[in-house]
């Protein structure tokens, strides 16, 4: 066909990375030219595709005023002639520019070139497309963890938007804990620790809000941290402090057992003693700063340090419930950022101790916040719908002797308590594709229950979801990601229906094929028992269904095998990360066959063979797969130490 002309109005930068992407994707499909124009207004006597914000756009798209800033909405109105790409903002635009595409028939199903289905569509215009949608949740968002490269995140960012996400979080500041677990390799000896500094973790976080602005993408930044960070001691992660606490911020922290010191060892576990003034103002003043300092950030996550039973248990703040600690620091936070006149979104924690909530303290100015509720203990055999009906009731609280719930509904209960007291803006912030993934390798049941998850966000008061995940969890397809992005922009969209598009794109002629094999793994890996849920009288049931695996893939190897050659490269590469998969599922078997047995020894030999396998293997599955999460998650299964997973 002839040159498409695509009319930019607006120089906002992500309504101009709109365009060049609008402009490459065509070209691709039609291998013809495509051409961008700048233009002042909307012009409806010229031909071809009309792109820009509703605002530029008053005659065409006359759309209601949106709730928040964080909001999003699209039109799309195109015919034979072209038509109209609309946003309600700039980052709506380049929703809508992906929105459009995926009309059209493209498919990114995975982050990186490889994952780009690009269909056969010579003319575009040819096929009329009309779409008016506003996302059915607010919160889009993905969280990092895991184990990252600058490239693993940059192909995540990238990819996002185009299944609609439209946050990303930035865990602390720099996010070091996360590369650097990447680039020392940690938990595969067989490549080379590689330099890394803080320095370049904050390089990597610079580019990460220049990807964001570039696309319109709203960031969140820090979560724990606040809780040494202010006092001069960085909060990079997990790590344990190599001498004590300094005596000059002693009387800062949490006194537990008698003693003030870090919280075995990690400062960023160790809360501190909240009731001190002094410590709060500290407090107050950094979070205040930092959003002062950083005003590309329009969220910040403010919570208690990690972990649970790790209270200060001091006279003055044994008087005081953390909760209504927590409550009166958010407040004083408040009256420092209005005193500064600034606009930055503060999130507030529903996780561990602070599930209780307060008794006395309430949040005075509710539009400044958001309520995360982070039920970090689920159990992810059962979706959130199971908690919906029956009355649960809280435990009371008891200061450093709590047990933290795995069911449903006794989560949810910490939920509606707290929804009592506050009714200003809310998301869930879960963990389905931290570790659960590895502990169902088919990803069919556990994609399942996100969807069913996702079903209740609504029914629950809650807007939206951002998901704390390892960045590589495309091993064997996005099935849970995918459900997640499709489903928080369109919920009435089924699992079914996802899951269909989703196979067809990835694999071809015989993605039906694929499909029963995935999901007949789910089934025979049994989740539940990797998850601790099995009885005694179930062990024999789910030793069986792991025997019975060696013989599920060498049925379905010659299918593999067959189609690793398809001409399309989405297709071909999409089979042979499958044939990867195959491999690590049979290794995985034998490890959980024997721990169903009883066969402990037997287990850890053959997990260090998995282990074997994965490390060997990491150069070829690093883009799609995490070794560094699949080696914790299996040897946390079977308590191994650190020195037997890297023997």
């Amino acid at each position: 066909m002839g040159t498409i002309e695509v009319h930019r109005v607006g120089s906002e930068r992500p309504i101009l990375f709109a365009a060049a992407e609008l402009r490459k994707y065509l070209g691709r499909l039609t291998g013809g030219k495509v051409k961008t124009k700048v233009c002042k207004s909307y012009d409806p006597s010229l031909s071809g595709l009309w792109l820009g914000s509703f605002a530029m756009f008053p005659q065409t798209a006359k759309r209601r005023q949106l709730d928040s800033e964080f909001d999003d909405e699209i039109y799309i109105e195109v015919g034979r002639a072209g038509g109209v790409i609309l946003g309600a903002n700039p980052r709506s635009v380049l929703l809508a520019v992906y929105r459009y595409l995926t009309e059209l028939g493209f498919r990114w199903v995975r982050p990186g070139r490889d994952g780009e289905f690009i269909p056969s569509l010579r003319d575009p215009f040819r096929k009329c497309v009309s779409v008016k949608e506003k996302p059915s949740f607010r919160h889009r968002c993905v969280c990092i963890e895991g184990a990252v490269s600058w490239e693993h995140v940059r192909d995540m960012i990238d990819w996002m938007p185009k299944l609609g996400f439209n946050s990303y979080f930035v865990q602390f500041r720099e996010s070091y804990q996360f590369f650097v677990r990447w680039y020392h390799h940690e938990h595969n000896p067989r490549l080379k620790k590689e330099r890394f500094t803080v320095g370049d973790a904050r390089r990597f976080t610079s580019r990460i809000w220049e990807m964001a602005g570039k696309r319109g993408l709203i960031i969140h930044m820090m979560g724990h941290g606040w809780t040494c960070e202010p006092f001069g001691v960085p909060g990079l992660g997990w790590m344990k402090e190599k001498k004590p606490a300094p005596q000059r911020i002693r009387r800062h922290l949490a006194k537990v057992n008698g003693v003030r010191d870090w919280w075995q060892g990690v400062a960023l576990n160790t809360q501190l003693c909240y009731s001190n003034p002094k410590t709060r103002k500290i407090m107050v003043n950094a979070v205040a700063d930092y959003a002062q300092e950083h005003p590309q950030v329009p969220i910040v996550c403010f919570v208690f340090a990690d972990g649970f039973n790790n209270h200060c248990e001091c006279p003055r703040c044994r008087q005081h419930l953390p909760s209504d600690m927590y409550v009166k620091i958010c407040n004083e936070i408040d009256v420092e950022l209005t005193r500064r006149n600034l606009s930055t979104k503060i999130t507030f924690d529903l996780y561990a101790d602070c599930l209780w909530p307060p008794r006395r303290e309430r949040l005075k100015n509710p539009d400044r916040f958001i309520l995360i509720f982070a039920p970090i203990t689920r159990t992810y055999t059962h979706s959130l719908k199971t908690g919906m009906r029956g009355r649960y009731r809280i435990r009371p609280f008891v200061r450093n002797r709590l047990e933290l719930p795995t069911n449903i509904g006794k989560n949810l209960a910490f939920l509606r308590r707290w929804q009592r007291i506050f009714k200003g803006d809310s998301f869930l912030f879960d963990y389905h594709l931290m570790w659960d993934h590895i502990k169902d390798p088919g990803h069919h049941r556990l994609a399942e229950t996100l969807r069913e998850d996702i079903d209740q966000l609504q029914g629950l008061g809650l807007n939206g979801l951002i998901s704390c995940q390892v960045q590589r969890c495309f091993l064997p397809t996005s099935l849970i990601m995918t459900t997640m992005g499709r489903a928080l922009w369109d919920r009435k969209l089924s699992f079914e229906e996802i899951a269909n598009d989703l196979y067809k794109a990835t694999f071809g002629p015989e993605w039906r094929k694929v499909k029963r094999y995935t999901r007949a793994l789910s089934d025979l890996f049994d989740p539940p028992f990797f998850r601790g849920e099995r009885s005694e009288k179930e062990l024999h049931q789910t030793a069986t269904k792991m025997a019975s695996i060696p013989s599920e893939i060498a049925r379905f190897r010659p299918t593999i095998e067959a189609n690793m050659k398809l001409r399309n490269a989405c297709h071909s590469r999409s089979w042979r990360y499958l044939k990867e998969h195959a491999e690590i599922c049979l290794h995985m078997a034998a490890v959980l066959g024997a721990l169903a047995r009883g066969e402990r020894d037997l287990a850890q030999e053959e997990a260090r063979n998995l282990f074997d396998l994965v490390r060997r293997r990491e150069q070829q599955i690093h883009r799609v797969f995490d070794v560094w999460v699949l080696v914790l998650v299996v040897g946390e299964l079977l308590q191994m130490t650190e020195q037997e997973m890297s023997s």
